[in-house]
């Protein structure tokens, strides 16, 4: 029941898709699912297991289990608010960012694989 936090498996496949999207797919592809949204799938399975070992380390976390859904969460909301409504008002220190309401969609999408994996993973395994 150990979280294996940058060993978990939806971690290191997120992170895998992650560098083929950004230096194979992004290349070759302009717009479309895996130019404008596909990082945003990725971002709780990757990001998530970085955020729980960083607060592990500083002792906020006090148990090595699977994220909580409060850590999903929380995550999730912070990011979306940030980088979808707050960042994209600040042009002039942000350029190039806008707002993607869809980008929401997919943080969410990645965050309910997420925790059902986690969840469901980490139940099988022994103790």
């Amino acid at each position: 029941m150990r979280f294996l936090y940058l060993r978990d498996p939806l971690f290191l496949t997120a992170l895998v898709l992650f560098l083929v999207n950004r230096w194979l797919l992004k290349p070759l592809v302009t717009g479309g699912f895996v130019h404008n949204h596909f990082n945003d799938l990725l971002c709780v399975p990757l990001l998530v297991p970085i955020v729980v070992l960083v607060a592990r380390f500083c002792r906020a976390r006090p148990h090595n289990g699977p994220p909580e859904l409060y850590e999903i969460l929380l995550p999730l909301l912070v990011w979306s608010i940030q980088y979808e409504i707050l960042f994209p008002q600040f042009a002039s220190t942000s350029p190039g960012v806008t707002g993607d309401p869809l980008d929401i969609l997919w943080y969410s999408v990645g965050a309910c694989i997420s925790a059902l994996w986690w969840r469901f993973y980490y139940q099988r395994q022994p103790a």
